[in-house]
């Protein structure tokens, strides 16, 4: 199943610009080996802004969930992420969808 995953980045007073890169830096590992991995289709920072877009391929939403809960900026600073998540269908499937069933009448 497909996902798209919007992720919005907060921090406190307390946290300084390099806690937050640093914990951005020790995320970048395991993004870009679950890229390799085919698990993560791709993945793009949002400029100016702290977030981070994903397109993800995972069996199930259970799958998903696990994968969120182990991500490091997660359980470091989860109360401090918002993750947005939708389901994605492909195009194909739809647009082969809408044929068939412009052809009942």
């Amino acid at each position: 199943m497909l996902y798209r995953l919007d992720f919005t980045v907060e921090y406190d007073a307390t946290m300084q610009q390099q806690g937050l890169l640093g914990i951005w830096a020790e995320e970048a590992d395991p993004a870009l080996g679950a890229k390799s991995a085919g698990v993560v289709v791709d993945h793009w920072k949002i400029v100016r802004e702290r977030r981070v877009l994903a397109i993800v391929d995972v069996e199930t939403p259970d799958a998903l969930d696990q994968i969120l809960f182990d991500l490091p900026i997660m359980q470091k600073m989860g109360h401090f992420v918002q993750v947005d998540v939708k389901s994605l269908r492909r195009y194909e499937d739809f647009a082969a969808d809408v044929k068939e069933r412009v052809g009942r009448s």
